[in-house]
């Protein structure tokens, strides 16, 4: 069949059918996508666990309890941070109230 198709076409590049491009490029695209994909399914099994037994997943630790310590420049970080933050909102300062502040 696709030597019927194909028996008319000649092979220079002005005679070559737009729609021949198209299915040759997406294709090879294919094509590629699926050569990516075994090669990581192959590489994967390099790197697989021996070990039977899962890896636990670290869980977080309780934050300790935090303690209420003095900032000296408060209001000059607090003035900083809102400046910054109306910049990029594209506000006035004076149209953010800073209800909490509190170190993370």
């Amino acid at each position: 069949m696709l030597e019927n198709i194909l028996s008319g076409i000649s092979l220079q590049p002005e005679n070559i059918p737009n729609w021949l491009v198209v299915v040759m490029g997406m294709g090879t695209v294919f094509i590629g996508l699926i050569c990516i994909i075994i090669i990581c399914k192959i590489v994967s099994l390099f790197f697989v666990n021996k070990a039977d037994e899962p890896v636990a997943a670290a869980t977080p630790a309780a934050p300790a309890a935090t303690v209420n310590t003095v900032i000296e420049n408060r209001q000059e970080i607090i003035a900083a941070v809102t400046a910054v933050i109306a910049e990029e909102m594209g506000t006035d300062v004076n149209a953010l109230r800073v209800i909490s502040f509190k170190k993370i």
